[in-house]
């Protein structure tokens, strides 16, 4: 096994989108490489046949789905960020919220100082926590 890398499909042609929004949100994280369909190809060309990203140092696939499921991201699978202060959680938290939904309001749930569980305006789910 060469490695594993959590992947995510987003479809209506958002993927690009969403990449350059987490990457401008975290710092030390870049897209690394894209391949777009081009014309005649399966997909809708230009969107994101193949890309990765790094948030942080953990790398990530993603594709624009040329079909249309039934199904797409879920809270139970989500991106956990351990944050360094209050300030920084609370500005990531009112970026990723913007256009989303709270699933957890930031608070003190007792197992650390501050926590706060969203869903993006993409439905990619992400849990924002200060430890203790």
């Amino acid at each position: 096994m060469e490695k594993v890398t959590p992947f995510l499909m987003f479809q209506d042609g958002k993927a690009e989108e969403a990449m350059n929004f987490y990457t401008s949100l975290i710092e030390d994280s870049a897209i690394t490489n894209i391949v777009r369909y081009g014309a005649n190809e399966s997909g809708d060309e230009g969107t994101v046949m193949q890309a990765t990203f790094t948030l942080k140092g953990q790398e990530f696939m993603c594709i624009d789905s040329n079909i249309k499921h039934q199904f797409s991201f879920t809270p139970s699978f989500s991106i956990f960020v351990t944050c360094d202060t209050e300030e920084e959680l609370d500005n990531l938290y009112q970026k990723l919220i913007e256009g989303g939904q709270a699933l957890m309001p930031i608070g003190d749930y007792g197992f650390s100082k501050k926590f706060g569980w969203i869903n993006d305006r993409y439905g990619v789910s992400w849990q924002l926590n200060l430890p203790k």
